[in-house]
């Protein structure tokens, strides 16, 4: 048994193929025709029209921008008047010459030119209307920079204003505290010159009264040691102290031993002494006398 040999396979007709090639061919001769008539439909010349006038023609109005240019009427033939009968003149004259008449040429008015000069005009007012409106616009925002400008300079002299004025308020209270404290200072130095003073008086005072308090014990010291029998067998310089009690008149109302000598009978010689001083000397200001005055006594003093 031979093997079955295989055979190539061919490809699978496309069933239509040749339908759909001639359609798109007659789609495209059909779009090509459309081409061509719009095209002669758009080149078409127009047909010159002749026409003999003696007449010297009327120039059209001048189109207007404003409004839309109306479409131009036909041109209707001139009507040619029949020529003169040429006259008839004697054989010795020769003929006039005629001179022809040129005929002018009659321009057909183009109905897109009015568009374009209707589209230029309505360019031109919109040109006018933006510049208004750009101009109107500067204008608005010139006078909205100025018055912020405005309100800058008020706020920055409102501001300057406040500045200066905190800056004297600050100098015020600078000068005013400067002021009280010269003025405490003043005061104190016053005060101090018056404590001084008061002071250097008090001492002075206390130095005079305890220099006249001194002179007063010693007048009453001299005069008790005047009355001072001392004993000759005492030995030595002993001190005794007695406190002596006495009227502001000077009279001894009690002398007491307070610290003895350490002789019997020197203390008892001083306190006789004391009471045959009586009355004692008085101080030479009132304002010196003591009710009870301490009393030192030696023998040799």
């Amino acid at each position: 048994m031979t093997p079955r040999t295989e055979r190539p396979r061919h490809p699978r007709k496309i069933k239509g193929k040749w339908w759909a090639l001639l359609l798109a061919i007659a789609v495209q001769l059909g779009f090509l025709a459309v081409i061509v008539v719009s095209v002669t439909w758009q080149n078409r010349s127009p047909q010159p029209v002749t026409a003999e006038l003696y007449a010297p023609p009327t120039k059209a109005p001048a189109v207007e921008q404003a409004a839309p240019t109306p479409v131009a009427p036909p041109v209707a033939p001139a009507v040619v008047p029949p020529p003169a009968p040429t006259p008839i003149l004697p054989p010795s004259q020769p003929a006039p010459k005629v001179v022809p008449v040129p005929v002018p040429k009659v321009e057909r008015a183009d109905p897109r030119a009015a568009e374009i000069a209707l589209k230029a005009k309505q360019e031109e007012d919109r040109r006018k209307k933006a510049e208004v409106e750009r101009k109107e616009i500067e204008k608005k925002n010139l006078d909205a920079k100025q018055a912020e400008d405005k309100r800058k300079l008020e706020e920055r002299r409102k501001q300057d204003e406040k500045r200066v004025a905190e800056v004297r308020e600050r100098q015020q209270r600078e000068t005013e505290a400067l002021r009280a404290q010269a003025d405490r200072e003043a005061q104190s130095r016053a005060q101090a010159e018056k404590d001084a003073q008061t002071k250097a008086r008090e001492a002075a005072d206390a130095s005079a009264r305890a220099k006249a308090e001194a002179d007063w014990i010693r007048r009453i010291q001299a005069k008790v040691k005047g009355n001072v029998i001392v004993p000759a067998e005492l030995a030595g310089n002993p001190e005794a102290i007695f406190d002596v009690v006495q009227l502001p008149t000077g009279e001894i109302i009690e002398a007491t031993l307070r610290k003895s000598s350490g002789s019997r009978a020197y203390d008892d010689a001083v306190q006789r002494a004391i009471i045959k001083s009586s009355p004692l000397p008085r101080p030479e200001r009132a304002e010196l006398f003591q009710r009870t005055l301490a009393l030192k006594f030696r023998p040799t003093d």
